[in-house]
């Protein structure tokens, strides 16, 4: 009786309990109280932060991967894996991200872009963090040519993107870089506002710019169509994540396929979303995240961020020095792909100084080029050191 008593609290997750669980476990929690009562982005962290609880709890195996055996040239199962385990494979085989930039482009009006086209040299600028940082990575010693350009994505505020490039370049790094992506979007609000009034002025600030122009139905058409086809030949590996995001514009503009639009925007990004972020949180265990790299990917992560802000904010200065037009280079910071939270910081930051000042729309226009131009970025540097 005694010896069965013991075998099973040898097999409880209390006998299995080691400190870095439950480190990991208490990081998971801080997670959930960001998400939960802080209100830091919960869509993503709430499942997210589970999914790192679940991966540390001693025994449940939740990420096993199934046990095989081959006899008489047939494979046959000893053990399945865990449920967690086969659902990652979407991670894994790039499947979810290109499903979420899909909903995103269902959900997205790409009409500022294409009313202001300068607003994409914008998006294009917020880029520079991912670059800076994919040097300054390989600089440290600490990380291999695919690792850095996996880290540096990370600047792009695009947890899908990160997660798609990470999955071919760098995936046993897959959970930190997945983390700290998503991590950065939730803290849009606070990381970007200080950053953005240390590079203005108040006279900046309160720059009201000029209404923009109606957008036909034909040019919102006739866009992502154009697109896919000049990204796709000019970076084929972007044509993925670029595809989907045009396909689900294009589902839409087009105004004929109602309910494919609704579940792109609705039933099928909320599901992709829950496994996403699930099984990217139980990548984060305690072996695979405790370590002195998880930090310098947290540090370069967040670096590049900043530097992607700011980029944008000085393009947007610049641009009013040389081109003589009138934009108001908070909308600048919004060059990053976090949509449409970036926006909204160029909102709240401008009505801050001039409550009658509404930027949100002129916002939206790097924003959207911001989704672009990291998914080009992804496409980039996956030609340049993908197998």
């Amino acid at each position: 009786m005694l010896e069965a008593l013991l075998d099973f609290a040898k097999s409880t997750g209390f006998y299995g309990l080691t400190i870095g669980a439950i480190l990991m476990v208490g990081i998971a929690c801080i997670l959930l109280y960001l998400a939960i009562v802080k209100k830091f982005e919960p869509l993503l962290l709430v499942p997210i932060a589970f999914g790192v609880l679940l991966t540390n709890l001693p025994f449940a195996d939740l990420m096993a991967e199934p046990v095989m055996e081959i006899k008489e040239n047939v494979i046959h199962t000893i053990q399945p894996g865990g449920l967690l385990y086969y659902l990652f494979q979407g991670d894994h085989l790039g499947i979810f991200p290109p499903l979420i930039f899909m909903g995103v482009g269902a959900m997205t009006d790409f009409g500022p872009l294409i009313a202001n086209p300068k607003s994409l040299l914008l998006g294009a600028a917020a880029q520079f963090g991912i670059f800076i940082t994919f040097i300054g990575a390989i600089a440290s010693g600490l990380f291999t040519a695919q690792e850095a350009a996996s880290i540096g994505i990370i600047g792009g505020a695009d947890g899908p993107t990160a997660i798609f490039l990470s999955s071919k370049l760098a995936p046993h790094l897959l959970g930190p870089i997945a983390i700290a992506a998503y991590s950065y979007m939730a803290l849009v609000p606070i990381i970007q506002p200080p950053i953005m009034r240390l590079l203005t002025t108040q006279k900046e600030r309160v720059i009201r710019m000029t209404q923009l122009r109606d957008v036909t139905k034909r040019e919102k058409i006739l866009f992502p169509i154009i697109v896919t086809i000049v990204v796709s030949l000019m970076v084929p590996p972007a044509a993925t994540l670029i595809g989907m995001l045009m396909l689900g514009n294009l589902f839409r503009e087009s105004g004929v396929v109602g309910r494919l639009e609704d579940t792109a925007k609705n039933a099928l990004i909320n599901i992709i979303t829950i496994f996403l972020g699930v099984t990217v949180g139980a990548t984060a265990t305690a072996e695979q995240f405790l370590k002195i790299e998880t930090l310098a990917i947290l540090t370069l992560g967040v670096t590049a961020f900043a530097i992607g802000t700011a980029s944008g904010v000085l393009l947007a200065k610049l641009m009013n020095k040389l081109m003589n037009v009138r934009i108001n280079p908070l909308i600048g910071s919004a060059g990053v792909s976090a949509v449409p939270m970036a926006a909204r910081v160029s909102q709240v930051v401008g009505q801050k100084a001039d409550p009658g000042n509404f930027l949100l729309m002129h916002a939206m226009g790097p924003n959207v080029a911001g989704v672009i131009g990291s998914a080009v970025s992804a496409g980039v540097l996956l030609s340049l050191f993908g197998n």
